[in-house]
């Protein structure tokens, strides 16, 4: 797939390595001569320098032939005149877009192709990552929690603590634990190293265990993993930007939240648009003024501005003066293994949190879900499938039958409303949602052809 990827920056960049790595063509524009440099340096990719939504510069990039543009700049306006003048001109198939401010997503209309921008899909990472951090809150505990085909499953990370009642014994022993629950684990990651769970393979402390299960059953597989911890009640937001409004916004009417922001005049818009939030400005990194806002009492302390050391200083600090859970906003995606899993219990990365959303529409074959797990080492996949047994490599077989490449494993699937956690016996029917666990990301194209439907199937 020819795909034209515009911006330099974090996202763009992370993208182009992952895409460039399955096997597409990939041409990255931006205004950056030297940032284009470095990634042209380790990734074998073309690079064009210059205005990415001015029209020659997108010619130059191959938008007569390509099939996909991804504009992933700093500017949203820049973002949705390239999609508009990609269509006008090249008529490019699918064009993706960044938006980050709010103003812009209150009216569909404003992206149609015909009286609008011409953008196929809209992407906001503020709202993305908003949602993320929501279902962490939900479920406390979670290292990670994913939504696929629509809520009906949930792929959840959790760390595994001595006395969990599995903790030490054989995975095949979860069902004399809980015979009335139907649930899978996808992966295990012990220090940092994946394993392939077997019926044999013994859970350790320490485990990042990844399980699949119907909403309705995640709370009862976790408490096998290790001891439930209370619902959240108490928070604490630091920084007002996008995130945090929009996570305060969404979160008020379950929990006591507070949020800190220093600058006066966002304080007084955010105290305007927010109806239960307690707005306060201050620092959050000053030792006098958490204490003051009872920090000891806080379940959990979310540092969420635009600046990495500032949310890891005060995620740090919060910790100490008593904060129960702290997760911090981490952009540099060489500090979120740093970090996490000491002081600080969750780092979330926005970059990821994007760029998994965004892969979901540059798969082949009919991938409605992409999910990135351990900041990019492995991924979880929903793919529908389609055809017959004659057409399709899946259809019609049982899971032990299909071929799929090494360290790739079949959660659950979903048919109509009903979710089948996935067994040996369990055979994939057409239309069905197939829910797949990939640790090592070089087979995402392997995958992508078994989920393709033969032209017997026309």
């Amino acid at each position: 797939m020819k795909i034209i990827i515009l911006g330099a920056n974090q996202v763009g960049s992370t993208l182009a390595e992952t895409l460039a790595n399955e096997e597409n063509d990939i041409t990255v524009v931006d205004t950056d001569a030297e940032q284009l440099r470095e990634l042209k340096d380790h990734i074998d990719i073309s690079t064009i320098h210059g205005h990415p939504s001015h029209p020659d510069i997108l010619e130059q990039a191959g938008g007569p032939d390509a099939d996909m543009i991804i504009a992933v700049t700093e500017s949203d306006e820049i973002n949705m005149v390239a999609c508009r003048v990609a269509y006008s001109m090249f008529q490019t198939p699918k064009k993706i877009c960044r938006i980050r401010s709010t103003s812009y997503l209150v009216s569909d209309g404003l992206f149609s192709k015909k009286h609008g921008i011409a953008v196929d899909v809209v992407i906001s990472p503020e709202l993305i990552v908003s949602k993320a951090i929501g279902r962490l809150l939900a479920l406390p505990g979670s290292l990670q929690v994913l939504d696929f085909a629509e809520g009906k499953v949930q792929l959840v990370a959790v760390k595994a603590f001595y006395g969990g009642p599995l903790v030490g014994q054989e995975i095949r022993l979860i069902r004399q634990h809980m015979p009335s629950v139907d649930t899978r684990v996808a992966a295990i990651f012990r220090k940092d190293r994946p394993i392939i769970p077997e019926g044999s393979t013994v859970i350790e402390a320490g485990d990042e265990v990844f399980f699949v299960a119907a909403k309705e059953n995640i709370r009862a597989c976790m408490a096998e993993l290790r001891r439930m911890d209370k619902p959240y009640k108490r928070l604490i937001i630091a920084g007002g930007g996008n995130i945090g409004m929009r996570l305060a916004e969404s979160i008020e009417d379950k929990y006591q939240v507070k949020l800190i922001e220093k600058d006066m005049e966002r304080c007084a818009f955010l105290s305007e648009t927010l109806e239960k939030t307690i707005v306060l400005n201050g620092e959050a990194s000053q030792q006098d003024f958490l204490i003051e806002e009872n920090i000891e009492d806080t379940d959990v302390f979310l540092a969420l501005t635009n600046d990495d050391e500032a949310n890891i200083m005060s995620s740090l600090l919060a910790k100490r003066l008593g904060a129960k859970k702290v997760m911090a906003m981490i952009n540099n995606p060489a500090y979120v293994d740093l970090v996490q899993g000491g002081e600080i219990d969750i780092a979330i990365s926005p970059q990821q949190a994007t760029i998994g959303s965004l892969l979901a529409h540059v798969r082949r074959a009919d991938v409605v879900n992409v999910h990135s797990l351990r900041r990019g080492a492995a991924e979880a996949m929903e793919a529908i499938a389609h055809g017959d047994h004659t057409s399709s490599k899946v259809v019609g077989k049982a899971i032990q039958d299909i071929d799929l490449p090494e360290g790739t494993t079949i959660g659950a699937i979903v048919r109509g409303d009903e979710v089948l956690i996935a067994h040996d016996n369990t055979v994939v029917e057409s239309d069905d949602h197939v829910i797949l666990f990939l640790v090592n990301r070089k087979t995402i194209p392997q995958v992508e052809r078994l989920f393709q439907v033969g032209f017997s199937f026309f």
